[in-house]
Formats: structure tokens, C-alpha cells, sequence
């Protein structure tokens, strides 16, 4: 019995290994899933998660919101410059700092992610598919926001952005607790 449960709880530290990668924000939205391999004054050098032994790409540092590393720390670029650029619009300025701001604050509790992957663990992937398409197309509930700035969250674009964020970062947790459990089911089922 004690090796069952070290053999599962060994699978379950392995699934979630594997489920860490280092993210990177662009400041146009788009998270692309990666490794950094550099970090220099003026880029980025990475590979891409899915394609670790692919080519290495390289990207401005300064098109670049973001960096979330696998270990749950992150760097932020160009914070009050981008603020300062006179291109953006105000609408422009307002969604970047919601979109930033859910990425700082938001942490997805409550987000429905853990029941997701014990009811996959108990019953099947089939019947955890239900509760994680249930969760992952709602998007979080205004108490669970946790944003700092009452005053920001009245303006519409701010709070727009900052709730599509928080609903992306949701479904990403949402998803890999998904894919957690179904590793861990697949593991009892072969145990038993």
C-alpha cells in the first residue's frame, strides 16, 4: 500500500513538472509557452516549449510585457515607459494595465480547478471533462478578482481587460489540474 501511494504521489510531482514551462507575454496579449535560454539587455532568447531541441528564437525585449518563469516568479519590462509612449491611446494604456494587473494579482483561487482534478482522479477523464469545460468557460467571479484598485475597476477598459486575463489565467489552471488528474487516474488504474 505505501508503495502505491509513493508511486502515485512520485506520478503526480512528475505530471506537474511536466506541465511547467516559462511564459512569455507579449505586449499585444499573446502568451507564447517557452524556455528561456538568455535574457539580455535588448532580448530574449528562448526555444520553444513544445520544440525544446527546435530552433532558438529570439525576440525584443521591448515588445515584451512579461516573463513567467516555471518557479512562479516574474519580470516585468518597459512598466512606465510604455505608459509614456505617446502612440497609445488612453483606451490602449488602460487595457495594458489590466491585462498586467490580472497577471499580478489574479491567482485563480476559487476557480473550481482542484474539484476539477479530484473528480477526474475519482471517476474517470470522461466524467472530469464536465466540471473542467464547466469552469474553464466561466469566467471568475468578481470577488474572486482580487484586484487592488476599486477606483481602476470602474473604468470599462481597464476592467474588461483585467477580467479577460483573469479568465484566461483560470482556464490555464483549470486545464493543467485536468490534465494532473487524468495523469494520476491513469497511474491508479494501472497500480489497481
Amino acid at each position: 500500500m505505501t508503495k502505491s501511494i509513493f508511486t502515485l504521489l512520485a506520478f503526480i510531482a512528475i505530471n506537474i513538472t511536466l506541465f511547467s514551462q516559462d511564459v512569455i507575454t507579449l505586449k499585444a496579449g499573446e502568451d507564447i509557452q517557452a524556455k528561456i535560454l538568455e535574457l539580455s539587455t535588448t532580448e530574449i532568447k528562448f526555444k520553444k516549449f513544445g520544440n525544446q531541441t527546435g530552433p532558438t528564437f529570439t525576440i525584443l525585449k521591448s515588445t515584451v510585457l512579461m516573463v513567467r518563469y516555471e518557479n512562479g516568479t516574474k519580470d516585468i519590462f518597459n512598466q512606465t515607459e510604455e505608459l509614456k509612449t505617446p502612440s497609445k491611446t488612453p483606451n490602449e494604456d488602460m487595457r495594458m494595465k489590466g491585462r498586467r494587473d490580472a497577471e499580478m494579482n489574479y491567482t485563480g483561487k476559487k476557480s473550481g480547478a482542484g474539484w476539477t482534478a479530484a473528480t477526474t482522479i475519482l471517476f474517470s477523464p470522461l466524467i472530469g471533462l464536465i466540471p473542467a469545460a464547466a469552469c474553464a468557460s466561466s469566467a471568475p467571479n468578481d470577488e474572486n478578482l482580487n484586484y487592488r484598485d476599486y477606483e481602476l475597476m470602474k473604468d470599462f477598459e481597464y476592467n474588461k481587460a483585467y477580467a479577460e486575463q483573469a479568465h484566461k489565467i483560470k482556464k490555464k489552471k483549470v486545464w493543467k489540474n485536468f490534465g494532473v488528474g487524468s495523469g494520476a487516474w491513469l497511474i491508479l488504474i494501472l497500480l489497481l
